[in-house]
């Protein structure tokens, strides 16, 4: 079984890395090491979804990306997607997104984007500390009086009681709003965040006080003050070492004193998480304020 991961892992880094190319089956099976017919299988059986679609969807989010933040041509966008005329990339968009891409374009609204994590999170869910001990950054940083969309599940306190709570397709909804950070966060709410019967931990994106775009049914906006915040970083890590990477940050954090810097934990503003995303390494934000 982990053969067949890491083969459909393969494949998966093999198309990011050559989405604006021409992608075939041979192509892949080449990168799986098994034939076109067992990888396409392979593809199917972990992904729950053929490598043309795959490929088509990942195309499309990128594309909506595009017309969001840059002035470009629904024709120059559709072509560089792969598709052979304007009327088959709208055609596309619509049906993944349910909205036109010139209308998105002028007036971006939240759309459930395809963010696909690689097959590898499959193989372990790992929460066992790193035999080797790496290495922490740390530094401090200020985030203004911010606004945030937040998704509240019902009782998660981690990322995998949420995604059983509200499905793990959020983030691609979250990932279409502009935020002032550039990516949506994941957050452990204080109590005086947390509605009744709803969750400590949440995702969301963080926008400008004055924003005033569409908030997805469903979602509900906080009002977040201004707050320094202590920023631990890892080092970058192998994707399928993601759940170690994370216990190697948290036991970190446990250990540091923040008073050796001046300050103390702040436990009025939440704590926040980002994307483990193996080539930066593992990324918390501890609120914390002066002694």
């Amino acid at each position: 079984m982990e053969e067949h991961i890491e083969a459909v892992q393969r494949m998966q880094n093999y198309i990011h890395m050559n989405l604006t190319t021409n992608i075939t089956m041979t192509d892949l099976a080449k990168v799986s090491m098994y034939s076109p017919w067992y990888s396409y299988r392979l593809f199917v059986q972990l992904l729950n979804m053929t490598p043309s679609v795959y490929i088509r969807r990942l195309r499309l989010s990128k594309s909506a990306l595009r017309l969001r933040d840059e002035d470009v041509k629904i024709i120059d966008v559709a072509f560089e997607a792969g598709f052979e005329s304007v009327d088959g990339y709208q055609r596309a968009f619509y049906r993944e997104f349910g909205c036109n891409p010139y209308e998105y374009s002028v007036c971006p609204v939240p759309i459930y984007l395809f963010k696909p994590y690689g097959v590898n999170y499959l193989k372990k869910r790992n929460d066992t500390a790193m035999e080797n001990v790496k290495n922490v950054f740390i530094q401090v940083i200020e985030k203004p009086a911010r606004k945030v969309i937040i998704k509240r599940g019902r009782e998660a306190k981690d990322y995998w009681k949420y995604c059983e709570e509200t499905g793990c397709d959020v983030w691609g909804l979250l990932s279409s709003i502009k935020s002032i950070n550039g990516e949506p966060v994941c957050l452990w709410l204080p109590h005086k965040y947390i509605l009744p019967n709803t969750s400590e931990y949440v995702q969301g994106v963080e926008i400008s006080m004055d924003y005033s775009g569409e908030v997805p049914e469903g979602f509900d906006i906080i009002e977040l003050p201004c707050c320094k915040y202590m920023m631990f970083q890892g080092e970058p890590f192998e994707e399928a070492d993601f759940g170690e990477a994370i216990q190697q940050v948290w036991s970190a954090i446990e250990k540091y004193n923040p008073q050796t810097l001046g300050y103390c934990w702040d436990t009025e503003n939440p704590r926040i998480q980002l994307e483990p995303i193996g080539t930066r390494g593992y990324i918390e934000l501890r609120p914390v304020k002066n002694i």
